[in-house]
């Protein structure tokens, strides 16, 4: 299991938090009377939803006792609760009408499943909304996965990195088959960063934990190392020496039958 750190995610916390917005505001439900925010980290996916529908009960639950306890410090006017949605989603009622997901599937296996659950959750009409990334062919994706494969570091780190997506023409096969109607789209951020450490420091807190968690301190530093010279490699720097941090997201509404 991953050990999800709120401090490390949350330091790009505005990046992180936008695609949330924008996934709510394409949400076609007025007044909802309870919503769930599935995988809600430290709380700042759930304070979206409740701007957004202030009138609403919502629930936010992540397996991360970690993220939990900092959501529920930080906004103590929410319900929040540690629940693996891996697992556990049956135990809920099954009356919300709207469930949420910003970032969060990508960590859980069996997606014809879950999406089934999740859509079980809802009540007839009611809305799925999620947000997966999908940076597979962005230099990030590529250089970790090269290093880590490498003949320095493959004994180090077996099968470390685990992303349970489907491509988006399966994702159209469970949604025709499980849903009432959906639609899907993709965008892609363009993320200014100050520096290749700046992206590496974004890594930290999601796409390297998985790795960082099977080394020894020394051992991460230069686990780290690596994969920061190749970041400077492959990351061009812009005429303001700013550098731009691609990061394609895939969304999806679905509605209830």
């Amino acid at each position: 299991m991953v050990d999800w750190n709120s401090v490390q995610y949350l330091k790009y916390e505005k990046e992180r938090t936008q695609p949330a917005i924008d996934l709510v505001n394409r949400i076609p439900i007025n007044n909802p009377k309870k919503i769930i925010d599935v995988g809600c980290g430290p709380g700042n996916s759930t304070e979206v939803l409740a701007k957004k529908f202030p009138n609403s009960y919502i629930l936010g639950i992540d397996s991360s006792e970690n993220m939990i306890s900092t959501a529920k410090k930080n906004y103590p006017n929410f319900e929040f609760k540690v629940l693996d949605a891996s697992t556990n989603l049956l135990a809920l009622e099954n009356d919300f009408d709207i469930v949420f997901s910003n970032a969060c599937i990508q960590w859980i296996p069996n997606h014809n499943q879950l999406l089934e659950n999740m859509l079980g959750l809802l009540k007839k009409g009611g809305v799925l909304a999620v947000q997966t990334p999908m940076n597979y062919d962005e230099p990030i994706h590529q250089i970790i996965g090269e290093i880590s494969q490498s003949e320095k570091w493959r004994e180090y780190l077996p099968d470390a990195r685990i992303f349970f997506n489907l491509t988006q023409s399966d994702y159209f096969d469970v949604l025709s088959h499980l849903s009432a109607n959906f639609s899907m789209w993709e965008t892609i951020y363009c993320h200014v960063m100050k520096s290749h450490n700046d992206i590496l420091e974004w890594y930290r807190g999601t796409g390297l934990r998985p790795y960082l968690a099977l080394l020894n301190d020394n051992k991460k530093d230069e686990f780290e190392a690596d994969i920061l010279e190749h970041i400077v490699r492959r990351y061009p720097i812009q005429k303001t020496e700013e550098i731009i941090f691609r990061f394609p997201r895939f969304f999806f509404l679905a509605f209830a039958r």
